[in-house]
């Protein structure tokens, strides 16, 4: 038995495989935002656009589908294959944004984001990565594909003002669903076809194991935090846009404020999160930034006239927002057992989709009947919760996750392993599972000996 070398470089097919999976990922991602900075205005021109409760289900409509079908779409992938699950849930991405191109009512468009959501190929786009990359580049696998959803919002929120005066709403529609369609043929002769497909405990949620992830009061916690953090962002998206254009902005110059904003905030988290995880700060920072996430709600509320107020809270927000979106998957892969990340993963990413539902529909209801203030104060007191959570969350250990190939083992071998392992210094946790032939180690980010798990699994890390 030895664990594969961390040394090695990724292969071309893993290459290919990565680059594949991560710009269909994030094609699908730039449907689901690319009518944000938009929507609120074409709605307004819709039969039913007038009723923002409808206008706010029809931008979340998705999440809800997403939450529902993500997980169940991983398991048909592990029964039927992992490339025709992801070929369904494109057809149905594509027909959906049909449909919201076709639609000549608010309704219609509702009908056809949840449709688009139905297509909730997420986690079988990540048990493929899982099938074509090996245990020590996983990670780095894992960590390109979260990354295009980052950049396909911020893409979003550029381009989309533009795309709205040039095909307006409709086209923007359409361009998606034909761009999923292309994607098709990416995944048939980019992706490589994987030579064995398997369950991956680190990737993929286990049936079985959902209700353990339930009952653990600390991911719990992160599974809030990520609900609220979707919920207020697209709660947002009703009001800033109007904001902006009772201010002043043409709906076409929106983009120069939401750039700036955004980029500006990557720039300043950078630091914090090297300072954060090289310090094991991790928890401070956490708390502070869902302290600043709330203040960002209060500017926002009393700057709604102001383009340069709005411009500086959203600075404010998008600084807070992108710093807890790379968080808290760090801290969901420190906190969660070694053998149920996947699960655990699954469940946040469910919640997440929830929270977009939730959020959008609240919100629109809210602004509908007692105005942006009403809005505001739904944002805050789901930020004021979710910082009661935070400040009493146990510190999260400084630990980072190990993956090593094993060889073919029995059950009980297994164990025994497992029990050596986690015996060595500096390791936290670790399991080794015969069926997925890998052993999962949880270990300290500082002191951690691999060459004592080299020599225990008989060869060099």
């Amino acid at each position: 038995m030895s664990p594969s070398s961390s040394s090695e470089k990724l292969s071309p097919p893993e290459i290919r495989a990565i680059a594949g999976l991560a710009s269909i990922y994030g094609l699908r991602m730039l449907g689901m935002f690319i009518i944000l900075p938009v929507f609120a205005f074409y709605a307004e021109h819709l039969p039913g656009g007038d009723n923002y409760t409808l206008v706010g289900i029809a931008l979340g409509a998705y999440g809800l589908t997403q939450a529902i079908l993500q997980v169940p779409f991983g398991w048909l992938s592990d029964r039927f294959g992992r490339k025709p699950v992801i070929y369904g849930g494109l057809l149905l991405f594509a027909l959906g944004s049909f449909v919201a191109a076709a639609a000549t009512d608010i309704y219609w468009v509702i009908a056809g984001r949840v449709i688009q959501g139905a297509g909730a190929i997420s986690a079988a786009v990540m048990a493929l990565a899982a099938d074509l990359t090996r245990e020590e580049h996983r990670t780095k696998a894992m960590a390109a594909i979260g990354m295009t959803i980052g950049t396909t919002f911020a893409l979003s929120l550029v381009i989309a003002p533009s795309l709205n005066r040039m095909i307006g709403v409709p086209g923007i529609f359409f361009m998606t669903g034909v761009l999923v369609l292309l994607a098709m043929i990416v995944v048939s002769r980019v992706v490589p076809n994987p030579t064995d497909r398997r369950f991956h405990s680190d990737t993929e949620a286990s049936a079985g194991g959902i209700f353990n992830v339930l009952r653990n009061p600390e991911l719990l916690r992160l599974d809030f935090g990520v609900f609220a953090l979707h919920a207020v962002l697209m709660a947002l998206w009703l009001v800033v846009p109007l904001s902006l254009r009772q201010a002043g902005l043409a709906a076409d110059h929106h983009w120069q404020i939401y750039f700036p904003a955004l980029v500006i905030s990557m720039l300043l988290i950078i630091p914090v999160i090297i300072y954060s995880e090289k310090k094991a700060k991790l928890k401070q920072v956490f708390v502070i930034s869902v302290a600043v996430l709330l203040v960002s709600q209060i500017l926002l509320a009393y700057t709604f006239d102001s383009i340069w107020g709005t411009a500086g809270a959203l600075l404010v927000f998008f600084t807070a927002f992108n710093l807890l979106e790379a968080t808290l998957p760090s801290l969901i892969s420190k906190i969660a057992p070694v053998g149920a990340k996947g699960t655990a993963i699954g469940v946040y990413s469910s919640v997440q989709f929830l929270g977009t539902f939730i959020g959008a529909s609240a919100g629109g209801y809210l602004y509908q009947h007692y105005g942006s203030t009403a809005l505001f104060a739904f944002c805050g007191a789901l930020l004021m919760l979710w910082l009661i959570f935070a400040v009493t969350m146990k510190a999260p250990a400084a630990v980072r996750t190990r993956m090593y190939h094993v060889q073919v083992m029995d059950t009980g071998t297994a164990h025994g392993l497992s029990r050596q392992l986690a015996a060595l210094p500096g390791v936290h946790e670790a399991l080794v599972l015969a069926s997925e032939g890998v052993a999962y180690l949880k270990v300290d980010m500082r002191g951690f000996d691999e060459q004592g798990v080299a020599q225990l699994l008989g060869g060099e890390a």
